[in-house]
């Protein structure tokens, strides 16, 4: 069984790959994530295409984060591959920086495809106006850790979740958690949306500080969409 990870002192980011061989990638790893969204390319011609579609709520504080289940709800099409959305969950604050600077909060849009390949999409949270679409999912956010909760009456449109300009920053990284698996597509929204600061200090009661700090870039492509 994996040794147990987490964002404290004696079990965080900085000891991942300290904790269990199946974690030496976290300290290893060329092609860590998150990083600094700085200094992107200008590319077009690949845009991404999200269709999701509204499911019921399945929602779980997994000791990590809130997490809401969707697997069936839904693909993201980027780079010639489809995968299918599998869940999403909630990081305060962001683990992407935008020229050094930490948003409030990021959510990441977790999807697979049939050969094992992992894509992952960002969006940025900032303080601002009370987003009701988000609303199903505040509602119902755990306090503490436990099962999941299926709620069949609640209903998430993760497309509502998403900011209007599809202009994404692009790059090959990794899982921002243990065991922090290479080889991830990522795509982070430059466009973020926003969350009533009453809304953010929901979440912030149940988590604050589950992020794992920037990593270096070593080399690798950063683009960022102009179409």
């Amino acid at each position: 069984m994996s040794e147990h990870w987490g964002y404290d002192v004696n079990n965080g980011p900085a000891r991942w790959g300290d904790l269990t061989p199946e974690y030496a990638l976290c300290k290893l790893g060329q092609r860590q994530s998150p990083i600094d969204l700085t200094g992107a390319k200008p590319v077009n011609g690949d845009p991404l295409r999200l269709r999701y579609r509204s499911h019921p709520l399945r929602i779980v504080n997994n000791g990590h984060s809130v997490q809401v289940n969707c697997l069936g709800s839904g693909t993201l099409e980027m780079g010639g591959k489809v995968y299918a959305l599998q869940q999403y969950h909630f990081h305060r604050p962001s683990e992407h920086t935008i020229d050094g600077r930490y948003c409030a909060m990021e959510m990441h849009l977790v999807h697979s495809n049939d050969d094992g390949e992992l894509a992952v999409v960002g969006v940025m949270i900032e303080p601002g106006e009370a987003n009701d679409d988000y609303a199903p999912v505040w509602d119902h956010l755990p306090a503490t850790s436990g099962p999941e909760m299926v709620l069949p009456n609640v209903v998430v449109d993760p497309q509502a979740l998403l900011p209007r300009s599809r202009h994404a920053y692009r790059y090959t990284g990794s899982l921002t958690t243990p065991p922090c698996s290479e080889d991830v597509a990522w795509a982070v929204f430059a466009e973020p949306v926003t969350l009533s600061p009453e809304q953010i200090a929901g979440f912030e009661a149940i988590y604050m500080g589950n992020y794992r700090p920037v990593q270096p870039l070593n080399g690798r492509a950063l683009h960022i969409d102009t179409d």
